[in-house]
């Protein structure tokens, strides 16, 4: 598992015939180490959320088709309209506050233009009901039904990589509210169609995207047009329908195995067929990994600010923790072609030093 990999994972003297496979579907702010070429290419079986891996986990998040569609939670533009007598357009819920994404710096300023109900602890000025107020109720019904109440989702993700998609954005497309996203660069990849979320990096200041959001909440019409596959059950963006049903595991569903049994199973099969050529004196297949299987840029300030403006989290900790996960990365990738374990000095001077 990536997130607890570190340098005493590597089971080294490393021979020959030893395969080594990494599952990893998690945001880099976990372990940054693993999103540099020196260390993703030393596995030779892989599962990421990155489309390019051997067993890819991009749609980890979505149990299928039919949830997209579903109008179980959904709320009509008319009983929206009253509700926002008492709450605001937009909603923000999170409490994993200032992470490499920034995220809680675009929604602050986006708050001085435009409403914005945030029950989180990031931004936090709305309390949820006693019996949700809790981590635990993320998935519960009546947590679903407060947020189906709104007409816009804020779903900004806590890293920006491509491919890197999480349930903050299917929640609100499965609730019938339009997500607000950043996150994935790819993202339109991966949508149900092509009107289905506003994206904030086609906005060139939060103050630009609290006007468009205005907009829609008083013109139903534009607000309806991003919503039209939601109503029709029509799902337009074929890439999407492809990985959804041909992908090698399920999620929530007891009739196919979960997508670690999934890698599992595909590493195991890989092992025995490559056991098979070699006794019957055949070419082996030989698995690695490439720097795509798991990549994401360093972290960085919105473009609206100045360098010198951004958060203390920002400046401090991620752009830092990034550049010092490259000497790691380095250092580890020394450790394993050596093929014997650095003397605390040795790893010292390797990882600080240079």
């Amino acid at each position: 598992m990536g997130t607890d990999f570190n340098t005493d994972s590597l089971p080294l003297p490393r021979k020959p015939y030893h395969e080594w496979a990494l599952f990893h579907e998690e945001s880099p702010k976990n372990n940054y180490k693993l999103f540099h070429p020196p260390i993703i290419t030393l596995f030779n079986h892989t599962a990421t959320f990155s489309r390019h891996s051997h067993l890819p986990l991009t749609s980890q998040y979505l149990e299928d088709l039919q949830t997209l569609t579903s109008l179980e939670y959904f709320v009509s533009v008319q009983k929206k309209n009253v509700l926002r007598r008492k709450l605001a357009p937009v909603v923000y819920v999170q409490s994993d506050c200032d992470p490499p994404s920034d995220r809680d710096t675009y929604i602050q300023e986006l708050m001085k233009y435009v409403p914005v109900d945030s029950y989180g602890e990031c931004l936090h000025n709305r309390d949820l009901p006693p019996q949700v107020n809790n981590s635990s109720f993320m998935d519960d019904t009546q947590f679903y039904r407060i947020l189906a109440q709104y007409k816009f989702i804020l779903a900004f993700e806590n890293a920006v990589c491509e491919d890197y998609i999480t349930e903050k954005l299917w929640r609100p497309l499965k609730l019938g509210c339009v997500p607000i996203y950043y996150g994935a660069t790819n993202i339109e990849d991966w949508l149900p169609s092509n009107k289905s979320v506003i994206i904030v990096d086609k906005f060139s200041h939060p103050r630009e995207l609290a006007h468009y959001i205005k907009q829609l909440d008083r013109n139903d019409s534009l607000y309806l047009e991003y919503l039209g596959w939601k109503v029709q059950g029509h799902i337009s963006n074929n890439q999407l329908i492809h990985a959804i049903k041909d992908r090698m595991w399920g999620v929530q569903d007891v009739t196919q195995d979960n997508y670690i049994d999934s890698f599992e199973c595909m590493v195991c099969r890989r092992v025995w067929d490559n056991i098979r050529l070699q006794r019957k004196g055949l070419q082996i297949k030989q698995w690695k990994a490439d720097s795509k299987h798991l990549s994401c840029p360093a972290p960085k300030p919105f473009s609206f600010l100045p360098e010198r403006s951004s958060k203390n989290s920002m400046r401090e900790l991620w752009k830092p923790s990034f550049e010092q996960s490259k000497k790691e990365a380095k250092a580890l990738r020394l450790l394993v072609d050596r093929n014997r374990n650095f003397t605390s000095q040795e790893f010292w001077n390797l990882v600080f030093k240079h």
